[in-house]
This record gives structure tokens, C-alpha cells and sequence, in this order.
């Protein structure tokens, strides 16, 4: 009978997936500070390009796609506390362009930054807030659904 040999630690694959875990668990931890993808590879010993492609092929997204949905996550939190203005939501995620925030988080959430403000906070109100945070998740590696978004 022969056995199979155990993957070593030194396989490449194996290798390159948990330095994409770090690259990912560092976007999670790191979200509101300025992180680029060329930053991210530099911090794994990778080419900027190699952890883009293997992040895609890894996650099924772009590094930049998914720090964008963490930070549009952030910021939902952030919008229905209903305390800071849009723009200082958008700076205190992260983001440096306030025209980018709105847009990508329209395209994730299916609604302004402003119209969630208003929203959200009615909508969640009573829920705690681990099932607020469930409910209005936002759409990953889609857009978000036409007409009137569904918060609960």
C-alpha cells in the first residue's frame, strides 16, 4: 500500500493561501488606513501583480474590491449611528474621495450614503445590532438589486 505524501508547508500553494489570509486579515484589521495593493504585497513578499491575481483566483474578488466592501460595511455602521456626516464617514473609513465612497457604496448598498442615513436608522432601530449588521450587509461581487432596497 502506498501512501500519499502530506502536502509540506513548503508547497507553494499552500504557502502563497496563507499569505493571502494574512493580506485579507490584515484589509479587515487595517481598513481605515491607507492600503494599496502594492503596501499589501510588500508586506507579504509578493509582486503586486502575483497577489492580485491569486487574491482573485483565492476569493473571487479584487484586494481593492474587498477592502472597498469593508469599508462600505464600516460605514454603513457608522451612517445608521447617525452621529457624522457622509463626508466624515467617508475619511473615517478610509476612503480619500468622497466621489469614489458614494459610488461604489450606491453600487453595493443600491442607495446614496445620504438616502442609508435617513433610512437606515428607522429601518434598524429596536433590532440588535448584530442582526442590524446582518440584515444590511452589503452585496459582494454584485450589484447591488434595482428599485427599492430591502433593509429588513
Amino acid at each position: 500500500m502506498t501512501s500519499r505524501p502530506a502536502q509540506s508547508p513548503r508547497d507553494p500553494a499552500l504557502r502563497d493561501l496563507a499569505l493571502l489570509r494574512r493580506v485579507r486579515d490584515r484589509m479587515d484589521r487595517e481598513y481605515a488606513q491607507p492600503l494599496d495593493v502594492e503596501a499589501l504585497a510588500r508586506g507579504v513578499h509578493m509582486s503586486a501583480g502575483h497577489l492580485s491575481r491569486e487574491f482573485r483566483r483565492a476569493y473571487g474578488e479584487s484586494p481593492y474590491s474587498y477592502l472597498m466592501t469593508r469599508r462600505i460595511e464600516r460605514a454603513m455602521a457608522l451612517l445608521r449611528r447617525g452621529d457624522l456626516s457622509v463626508t466624515e464617514v467617508c475619511f473615517a473609513v478610509g476612503c480619500s474621495s468622497l466621489g469614489t465612497f458614494s459610488s461604489r457604496f450606491t453600487e453595493l448598498v443600491g442607495m446614496s450614503p445620504s438616502t442609508y442615513r435617513k433610512e437606515a436608522g428607522s429601518a434598524t432601530e429596536g433590532m440588535p445590532s448584530c442582526v442590524a449588521k446582518q440584515v444590511t450587509r452589503p452585496i459582494r461581487n454584485r450589484e447591488a438589486p434595482s428599485g427599492a432596497p430591502q433593509l429588513a
